[in-house]
C-alpha cells in the first residue's frame, strides 16, 4: 500500500524513462497483435478446449449462466449448454470434465506491488519471525532459492510481535522485548550472499559479514553495534543506509526469477489480470517474459501521476498497449496509511494523538488538483491513494474541481484507493453522485481488526471498511488484494480470500462470531462480481474481458467448489483447479 511517489533527477531522464516504457509497451501490442491475427478469430472450425458440465457463472446479465464453454485460440467461442456446445468438439479439441465444478471469468486484482512480491517470495519474509529459530529457517531457504552472490534484503522481522497475526484485536501478540537479532544467528547459512534485513518498523536493520565487508563497515562507523571490538550486525537505520550504498543494482536474471515466482503465486489463485503500481524498470521484466510466452497474468500498469505530463507529450493515449501489457491509470497520493498511523482523519489517533499525514503529492498546495487537471485534460483515468476520512473528503472535493475545470464527460472512471474509512454514508452518497469507483481490499478489514478499535475508537469504526454501505449507494465497488501487503502485514494474492473477507469479516479463525461490523458484509455474487465484472470496467475493458461471452478474452478460472452455495466460513477453502489465460492452461491442480 502506497509505495512512496518515484522523483528522476531531471527532466531529461524522466523522458528517457517514459520513451523507454512506450517502446517496450509499443512493442509489446505488436507481438500480441500478431498472435491475434495468427489464432484467426472465434468463429467457424473446432473448438481448441471445451469446459463442460459444470455451473459456468458469466458475469453477463444477458446470460447469467451456461453448463459449458467453447475456446478457440485467445478467445472464447461459445457459451451455452453441454449440448449446445458439444458441437464445436473436434478431433483435437481437449475436453474438460468439470463434473460439476464451478467456472467463472479469471479474476482481476485491482491492487498489486508485483516487483515487491516476487522479491519477498524468492526472499525472505520475515513479518511472522520473532525468534532466531525462524530468522534461520527463513534466511537459510531464501539462500538455497536465490542465486550466489544475490543480495537478501527487506524481510520486515517482527510484525506480529506487537499484535498477533489471525487476532480479532483483543489480544496483543507475547513477547516483552522486540527480537533484537544479531549476525552470528545466520553467517555460518550465508557465505555466499550479503544480507541487509530490517525490523518491520525500519527502526532497527541486521547486516551479516557479507554486507558489512562489501560496504567497508566496521566499528569506526556512527550506528554499527560492536562487542568487544567485533561488529555485531545490528546497524542504526542511518548505518544501514551506508551499507545499501554498496548495493549493487539487481541484475535482470534476478528480476526475471522474482517474477516468475511472483506469476506462479498469481496462477494459483486464478488471477488472470492485475492493476500494478507498476515501477519503469518492470516494463522490460514483463516485455522479456512475453517474448519468451511465460507472461501468464495481464499487466494493466499504472505509473505515479507525476509521470501522465510526459506520457502526453509522447501522445500516448489512455490504456496504449496490447492486451497483455497496457500502460492504464496514473496513480496518485493524498495520505499515509492505516499500519503507521498516518492516515488523515478529522479527528485524532487515540494511541498517538495525531491526526495523520498529507503525502508528497498534496505539496506545495495545489499540486494535487494540478495534477489531476492536467492528467484529466489528457483523457487519462487517475487513481489515487486516500485512507482516512478527512483525506476522502478532500480527494472528492479535488475530482469535483477536476470536473469543473474541465467539463462534464462520460468516460471518467475515477478511483479512490482504499477508501478505508469514511466519515459516514454521506461520504458514500457524495461518491455515487461522482461516480468514482471504491477500489477496495477486503483482506485489509480483517487484518486491521488487529489494532483498529485501539487506534481510532469503538464508534469511530462503524464505517470503516464500509463495503454493504458504498455498494448500496451505487458506487462501483472494485477488489483487489494489495498483495504482497504492507511492511506491517503479508496479504494473500488469493480472490477468495477477499471474498471470505467481504462475506464474513471474520479472521481465518472465525473470530468475532457474527462478524467484525457485521453491518457492512455482502453477498457472495456481489463479492464474485467485484473481482471479474466490476474490474474489467475499472480498467475500461468491458468488451473483452471480465465476463464468459463469445469473442471475449478466454481468461476462465474452474473452481471446487460454488463460491456462491457454500458457507460463509468455508470461502476461504475454495480451491483454484485450473486457471486460463488467453485460451491457454498456465495452471492445472
Amino acid at each position: 500500500m502506497g509505495a512512496v511517489s518515484m522523483r528522476l533527477e531531471s527532466v531529461g531522464r524522466r523522458v528517457r524513462s517514459h520513451i523507454g516504457v512506450a517502446v517496450v509497451v509499443l512493442v509489446a501490442s505488436l507481438a500480441v497483435v500478431a498472435c491475434e491475427e495468427a489464432d484467426g478469430g472465434t468463429t467457424g472450425g473446432d473448438a481448441d478446449l471445451i469446459l463442460t458440465g459444470g455451473v459456468v457463472w458469466t458475469g453477463d446479465d444477458e446470460n447469467p449462466r451456461a453448463e459449458a464453454v467453447a475456446v478457440r485460440g485467445a478467445r472464447i467461442m461459445a457459451v451455452g449448454s453441454a449440448g449446445e456446445i458439444d458441437a464445436y468438439r473436434g478431433a483435437d479439441t481437449r475436453i474438460v470434465e468439470l463434473d460439476g465444478r464451478f467456472v467463472s471469468p479469471g479474476f482481476i486484482d485491482n491492487h498489486t506491488h508485483f516487483n515487491s512480491a516476487g522479491a519477498l517470495l524468492l526472499g525472505a519474509s520475515l513479518l511472522d519471525v520473532a525468534d532466531p529459530d525462524g530468522l534461520r529457517e527463513r534466511i537459510r531457504e531464501a539462500v538455497e532459492r536465490m542465486p550466489s552472490g544475490a543480495w537478501i534484503t527487506g524481510g520486515d522481522w517482527g510484525a506480529y510481535e506487537a499484535w498477533a497475526m489471525g487476532s480479532a484485536g483483543d489480544q496483543p501478540g507475547e513477547g516483552d522485548e522486540p527480537f533484537s537479532p544479531d549476525r552470528f544467528i545466520i553467517d555460518d547459512l550465508t557465505p555466499d550472499h550479503p544480507v541487509l534485513v530490517n525490523r518491520w518498523d525500519r527502526s532497527a536493520f541486521l547486516g551479516n559479514a557479507g554486507a558489512l565487508e562489501a560496504a567497508g563497515a566496521d566499528c569506526s562507523w556512527e550506528g554499527v553495534e560492536c562487542v568487544d571490538g567485533e561488529p555485531t550486525g545490528r546497524l542504526t537505520p542511518a548505518a544501514a543506509a551506508r551499507v545499501r550504498q554498496a548495493m549493487p543494482p539487481k541484475p535482470m536474471e534476478l528480476r526475471l526469477e522474482e517474477a516468475r515466482a511472483a506469476l506462479a503465486d498469481l496462477r494459483q489463485f486464478g488471477v488472470t489480470t492485475v492493476h500494478d503500481n507498476t515501477p519503469p524498470n518492470m516494463f522490460a521484466v514483463y516485455q522479456a517474459l512475453l517474448d519468451e510466452e511465460e507472461l501468464t497474468t495481464r499487466i494493466y500498469a499504472r505509473p505515479t501521476m507525476d509521470r501522465a505530463e510526459y506520457q502526453a507529450a509522447l501522445g500516448l493515449p489512455r490504456n496504449f498497449g496490447s492486451d497483455f501489457i497496457r500502460l492504464g491509470g496514473f496513480k496518485g497520493f493524498v495520505d499515509g496509511i492505516m499500519g503507521n498511523s498516518t492516515a488523515m482523519f478529522y479527528e485524532p489517533f487515540e494511541h498517538t494523538g495525531g491526526f495523520g499525514s498529507w503525502r508528497d503529492m498534496m505539496e506545495p498546495a495545489g499540486n494535487m488538483e494540478r495534477l489531476l487537471i492536467e492528467a484529466d485534460a489528457q483523457g487519462y483515468w487517475p487513481q489515487v491513494h486516500a485512507i482516512g476520512d478527512h483525506a476522502i473528503d478532500t480527494l472528492l472535493t479535488l475530482f469535483e474541481r477536476v470536473e469543473e475545470v474541465n467539463g462534464p464527460r462520460d468516460d471518467r472512471r475515477f478511483r479512490v484507493i482504499h477508501a478505508q474509512h469514511l466519515a459516514g454514508p454521506e461520504t458514500a452518497a457524495r461518491m455515487a453522485e461522482l461516480g468514482v469507483i471504491a477500489e477496495v481490499q477486503p483482506y485489509h478489514a480483517i487484518d486491521d481488526m488487529r489494532w483498529m478499535e485501539e487506534r481510532i475508537g469503538p464508534d469511530r469504526i462503524r464505517w470503516t471498511y464500509a463495503f454493504r454501505t458504498l455498494d448500496e449507494a451505487g458506487v462501483l465497488l472494485s477488489f483487489g488484494s494489495d498483495w504482497p501487503g504492507t511492511n506491517a502485514a503479508w496479504y494473500t494474492a488469493n480472490p477468495l480470500m477477499g471474498m471470505y473477507a467481504a462475506v464474513a469479516r471474520q479472521t481465518p479463525e472465525g473470530e468475532p462470531e457474527g462478524g467484525w461490523i457485521p453491518e457492512e458484509r455482502i453477498d457472495a455474487e456481489t463479492a464474485l462480481r467485484a473481482y471479474t465484472v466490476n474490474n474489467a470496467w475499472a480498467e475500461g475493458m468491458e468488451e473483452e474481458k471480465g465476463r464468459i461471452r463469445e469473442g471475449f478474452l478466454a481468461d476462465l478460472v474452474v473452481l471446487d467448489a460454488n463460491p456462491l452455495e457454500v458457507e460463509a466460513a468455508r470461502l476461504q477453502e475454495v480451491q483454484v483447479m485450473l486457471t486460463i489465460v488467453d485460451g491457454r492452461v498456465v495452471f492445472e491442480r
